[in-house]
Order: structure tokens, then C-alpha cells, then sequence
């Protein structure tokens, strides 16, 4: 079943619904990184002197360029770890979208969805992006300790934050609140495995910056299948 709708959502990545969420994502994500590094070079403007006096050197100018080339390649490193989680948080407001697009292509019988608010999407997105970030600091503890065993801690760990989120997404669509987190229950163990399916690809650049929407594209299908399953 996993599998299955995992193909499926695969098979439907070239869709401009779905081209659409991952280019909205990744543009918002850069802006954002963009802005910041602005903020931080205008501090560093503020905060800095031109010029040092060093004992035995004497005045050391150019203080103020230096900082600024060192914070570029600063940020340029760090975005490599910011990217994927920003964007990640940036592409969770247009997956709705997503989740739209695969049934209107597979499941054209169902009646329309109950969107959720804008507002809803943002608390959601940003609860997301704060629990993968802290669950990922805590797990940081235990890789002195599992050495070559890191990546599958890693993609356990991930792969159960994926699925539930994906999941609640989607099924928040169609059920209330109370009988998604029924659902959520009767089959954590699938969705655990189907997280970890998209969880592994996050260790590949550029490839997991198309996770959030393939997530949420296998999640729609597994979730019409279970409810078909009478699960």
C-alpha cells in the first residue's frame, strides 16, 4: 500500500500544481535567507569600526570589509543547513495545493475538500518547522552513541515527524480533528514507515527540496486507501 501510493505520487511530480509549490517555496526561502544575511551585513555596518588599533601592527584598516566578505561565507554554509527546513516550512503553506491536484487527477468522485485557513496552514507550518528543528537538536545527543548507526536515527527520527504531519494534513481535509487523530492511531505504524520512505531522500541536496510536496502527494493517496480499507 505504502509503496504503491508512493508511485503513484512519483508519477504525478512533472504536475504544474506541483511545480508550482516546490518554485514558491524554494523563491520564498531564498528571500528570507537573502533578507537575513542583509540584516546581519547592516549590523555588522553599525556595530563594527573601519579601523583597529593592534599593538605592534598598529591601525589596521578595513575592518568593516573584512567582517562583511566573512559573514558572506558564513551564511553561504549555513544556508546549506537552513535551506532545506525553511523551505520546507515555506512549502507547507501551498500544499493544500498539492493534495488538490492528486485528487482531481485520481479521485475526481470526491466531493470538495474543507480548506484550511491561511492562518491555520501558517500555525501549522511554523509548529512543523519548530518540532523537526528541536526533535533533530535532541537527537543530536544520541549520535555520539550509535556512530555508523546515525542515518538510520536520522530517518526514524524524521520519518516519524513526516508522517504524522503529512498525514494530519491531509486528513484534517476531509475528517475532524478527533477522528483524524483516531486514524493517526489505528495506523501509526504504516505512517511511521511511509514518513521514513520520505525521510531517507532528505539526505540528498536538491532532491529533498521536492520531499514536502511528494510527501503530502503519497500521503493523499495512503490515506484515501486506508479509509478505503475501512482502516
Amino acid at each position: 500500500m505504502i509503496f504503491a501510493a508512493f508511485f503513484q505520487a512519483l508519477g504525478q511530480l512533472g504536475d504544474r500544481r506541483f511545480r508550482r509549490v516546490v518554485f514558491l517555496g524554494v523563491l520564498l526561502a531564498l528571500a528570507l535567507l537573502f533578507g537575513i544575511y542583509a540584516l546581519f551585513l547592516q549590523a555588522i555596518w553599525w556595530l563594527s569600526p573601519d579601523s583597529i588599533e593592534l599593538p605592534v601592527i598598529g591601525t589596521v584598516s578595513g575592518v568593516q570589509s573584512l567582517l562583511g566578505w566573512a559573514s558572506l561565507f558564513f551564511m553561504l554554509g549555513l544556508s546549506v543547513f537552513l535551506m532545506v527546513p525553511v523551505a520546507s516550512a515555506f512549502t507547507g503553506l501551498f500544499l493544500e495545493d498539492v493534495a488538490d491536484a492528486v485528487e482531481d487527477r485520481h479521485y475526481p468522485a470526491l466531493p470538495p475538500a474543507t480548506p484550511l485557513s491561511l492562518a491555520e496552514g501558517l500555525r501549522q507550518s511554523v509548529n512543523f518547522l519548530g518540532l523537526v528543528i528541536a526533535v533533530n537538536v535532541g537527537a543530536l545527543l544520541l549520535y555520539p552513541f550509535v556512530g555508523p548507526g546515525i542515518p538510520f536515527v536520522f530517518w526514524a527520527v524524521n520519518g516519524f515527524l513526516l508522517g504524522r504531519e503529512y498525514f494530519s494534513l491531509v486528513a484534517q481535509r476531509r475528517l475532524p480533528l478527533t477522528e483524524v487523530r483516531a486514524m493517526r492511531r489505528r495506523n501509526r505504524w504504516a505512517l511511521w514507515a511511509a514518513g521514513t520512505l520520505m525521510a531517507v531522500p532528505l539526505s540528498v541536496p536538491i532532491l529533498n527540496l521536492v520531499i514536502p510536496v511528494l510527501g503530502v502527494a503519497t500521503f493523499t493517496h495512503l490515506f484515501h486507501r486506508l479509509a478505503l480499507a475501512g482502516r
